[in-house]
């Protein structure tokens, strides 16, 4: 049973088709997250296209019900994080986690691919037991 979810869309146009390389996690595992410097690098690039300040600002990942297994990876932009938040920082890169989805992600390394066929995060979750087709869904 795999533990890695993607989320992600069609490679664009002229992309490479480099193979996916595994890179280490920026955090060690201690620090109950980790980030790949390929998804580092992308968070980086496009909170600049979004106009998402690096010093106040941050990637929002979290967890939601539904989902054809349950529970569904959510992952957005955020201006500044919430009280109760966990901060991480990753070379520069802030990621905001709110604790019930701690739960859930505690573990988690967050990776970005791009390859001929997709481009996208992907959530290499242990904590995730089952996952469906859609590639955005799982349970544990």
């Amino acid at each position: 049973m795999s533990n890695v979810v993607s989320i992600g869309t069609k490679p664009a146009e002229g992309m490479s088709a480099a193979q996916p390389q595994p890179a280490a996690p920026q955090a060690p595992a201690s620090q109950g997250l980790g980030v790949t410097p390929k998804a580092i690098a992308r968070i980086r690039s496009a909170m600049a296209k979004e106009g998402i300040s690096p010093t106040e600002g941050g990637l929002r990942l979290g967890v939601t019900g539904g989902g054809c297994s349950g529970l569904s990876y959510a992952i957005k932009f955020d201006t500044q994080p919430r009280e109760r938040d966990r901060i991480y920082d990753f070379d520069g890169v802030r990621v905001f986690v709110d604790p019930k989805s701690f739960l859930y992600l505690h573990g988690m390394t967050l990776d970005y691919e791009e390859t001929l066929m997709r481009q996208g995060f992907n959530f290499i979750n242990p904590n995730s037991t089952r996952s469906c087709g859609c590639g955005s869904s799982f349970s544990s």
